[in-house]
């Protein structure tokens, strides 16, 4: 099998497996018990913490530990948003963002009484930081832009938008899920950031919310006092101990991996473009993530496509992968003006640690091979 499907997910690495051991098996003590036990598992979730924080130049008491990147973003979009009054207000986001962030301000939009502007995006996926200084009202409440896209890769101009929010004094979430191991992670930019552990070969149902410190953010769930009365549930410690592990692996050789995926990205699309000269390159010109090559295969339908990659070994997909199976054109590449039909035909290749030189040549040929099949097969009927 050749996996290039890591914007999906990724695989656990042996330092997460390793520090969640003890907690699958005798230190199963619950972390709000005042025994030893409950101690120790405790300490765990602690040292994480402090581990987290260390990485990201934050403090300790400003990670909020989740169930993963969705609730993340919910907790801090809802959190933040409706943390002044009962309901109302205005939010800026833009129409790329992931669901997780998307259907939230929706929601919001639809059922709280919030005003919502929807920023645009270039053709590249990049938004205009004009468009957002202008959009931004006295009863701005937030705005919420994600880092890198899940989709196409690109990078927003964070440095930038944060400069706008914080000269307008206006809170500025963004959802890092897919840019943490990546790319370098400045929080002094942000009030807020989102991080899923799985995205960093850590494991599934784990993330956190960094939150910056003296903000305060009403909770979405309740039952508990647990992470300082900001989100309540027994800690999932194994998970927690394993996505701090997998945090301080990815990073220790961050630059140089991050290098090595582009190279392979290029070659990837190299042999792409020269076998299929019907295929392009979406968002090829804007900065994006050195793991993430979205192309547009024209005439074929990303369906049909992503089953016969399947079929020859090759993972990959349309896009994200929390549409449940879905196969849909892609909102982000219709919000870029992309036509109907080339956002219909797109596969995304996302590459990762144990992506291969051998696999990429491998998905290359397997590539040129589908291709040109199904336009054989789409001839033949047009003909019959």
């Amino acid at each position: 099998m050749i996996y290039l499907d890591y914007n999906a997910t990724t695989p656990l690495c042996d330092a997460a497996r390793d520090a969640m051991l003890p907690y699958l098996e005798r230190r199963f003590g619950n972390p709000s018990s005042v025994h030893a036990a409950g101690r120790e598992a405790r300490a765990a979730i602690d040292n994480a913490r402090d581990k987290l924080a260390a990485l990201l130049h934050a403090k300790p008491n400003e990670i909020i530990f989740t169930s993963g990147g969705t609730e993340s973003c919910n907790l801090a979009v809802f959190g933040l948003a409706r943390r002044r009054s009962a309901g109302g207000g205005h939010i800026i986001s833009a129409k790329t963002e992931h669901h997780a962030v998307l259907n939230t301000v929706e929601h919001l939009e639809k059922n709280e009484n919030f005003q919502v502007t929807w920023l645009d995006v270039s053709r590249d996926g990049i938004i205009d930081p004009d468009q957002l200084a202008s959009a931004i009202r006295p009863e701005t409440r937030l705005v919420s832009i994600m880092t890198a896209n899940n989709e196409t890769g690109v990078l927003q101009p964070m440095r930038e938008i944060s400069q706008i929010c914080r000269e307008r004094g206006v809170l500025l979430h963004t959802d890092m899920v897919q840019a943490f191991g990546k790319v370098s992670v400045d929080l002094s930019l942000v009030d807020a950031a989102s991080f899923a552990a799985h995205k960093f070969y850590g494991p599934k149902g784990a993330g956190f919310l960094f939150l910056r410190s003296g903000l305060s953010i009403q909770p979405i769930m309740f039952g508990g006092a647990h992470e300082n009365e900001r989100r309540p549930g027994t800690e999932n410690v194994a998970a927690i101990a394993g996505m701090a592990a997998a945090a301080e692996w990815t990073l220790h050789d961050r630059e140089s991996e991050q290098k090595r995926e582009a190279r392979l990205r290029d070659e990837l699309w190299t042999r792409i473009s020269e076998n299929v000269p019907d295929a392009k390159q979406n968002c090829a010109n804007a900065p994006r993530l050195a793991n993430t090559l979205n192309v547009s295969l024209l005439g074929l339908d990303s369906e049909m496509l992503l089953i016969a990659l399947d079929l020859e070994g090759v993972c990959a997909s349309s896009g994200s992968a929390c549409m449940v199976g879905s196969v849909v054109a892609s909102h982000v590449l219709l919000a870029t003006g992309l036509p109907i039909e080339r956002a219909r035909s797109v596969v995304r290749f996302s590459l990762g640690k144990w992506t291969t030189a051998d696999e990429i040549k491998a998905a290359g040929d397997a590539i040129q091979k589908i291709v040109e099949r199904l336009h054989t097969r789409k001839s033949a009927y047009a003909v019959a």
